[in-house]
């Protein structure tokens, strides 16, 4: 009895972790198809379908899958209608949060998010309410050991990057959205392949909040990120608590 009790429970746990499995795949499949209908099927030009190949990679999602995606997303052989909604506000201590979402049912999704925004005392703004305390940027990340702050630097600047800011966890690495696959590249030539990559929101300016709000904001977040119809949380405050 108790061999088969233990082989319920992995049995039951594989079930648990594929069916999230299957969740991420669906959902990368529809970024991949989104990014497709937006721009185009070749990812050299078109930046959203880069990153959404990179993710599916990272998570690593089976290479037919990726490809059945990218035909479903060129032929459109999806019933339902993926759309990317960008979603901005304001949470405690006005701290300005972005929410990048996608999603087959606008009105749902919005009353979802806005639910989560009352709940800690945020609020769901018009668009273009938060966007302009931001700037959209291709995002490079390189794990700290690949070098010193200075030549990572001085990497990013050859491959014609904005700007590298490095932490004793890692390399961040900025440049235009344009230049994403070009600055992608040339970094991988000579770092490697980077941790992670794709575009974001990069705050103008960082707010600092007291410890209440810091609480709240904290919780806003993480009940943002479980939806999931979100695909990307940007905050204008310290984010490593959350992130």
């Amino acid at each position: 009895m108790a061999g088969h009790s233990q082989f319920k429970n992995i049995m039951y746990r594989k079930g648990a972790q594929d069916k999230k499995r299957g969740k991420i795949f669906a959902r990368l499949a529809c970024d991949i198809q989104v990014a497709i209908k937006a721009g185009g099927d070749d990812p050299y030009s078109n930046p959203a379908l880069r990153s959404a190949i990179m993710s599916a990679r990272k998570e690593n999602m089976p290479k037919d899958n990726i490809e059945r995606a990218i035909k479903n997303g060129f032929y459109g052989g999806e019933n339902v209608n993926w759309e990317n909604v960008c979603y901005e506000g304001y949470g405690p201590g006005g701290v300005a949060l972005i929410i990048d979402a996608l999603t087959d049912n606008r009105n749902r999704t919005a009353s979802e998010v806005r639910a989560a925004f009352s709940k800690f005392g945020g609020k769901l703004g018009e668009t273009n309410s938060v966007s302009f305390m931001f700037n959209r940027v291709g995002r490079i990340v390189y794990p700290a050991n690949i070098g010193t702050a200075s030549d990572v630097l001085e990497a990013a600047i050859n491959a014609g990057a904005e700007n590298a800011e490095s932490s004793k966890v890692s390399h961040e690495i900025a440049c235009d959205v344009e230049k994403f696959n070009i600055v992608l590249e040339a970094l991988k030539g000579m770092l490697g392949k980077p941790q992670s990559a794709g575009l974001a929101w990069k705050p103008l300016n960082t707010l600092v909040v007291n410890d209440e709000h810091a609480v709240n904001l904290i919780k806003l977040c993480k009940l943002l990120k479980s939806n999931n119809h979100v695909q990307q949380l940007a905050a204008n405050f310290d984010t490593n608590l959350v992130m």
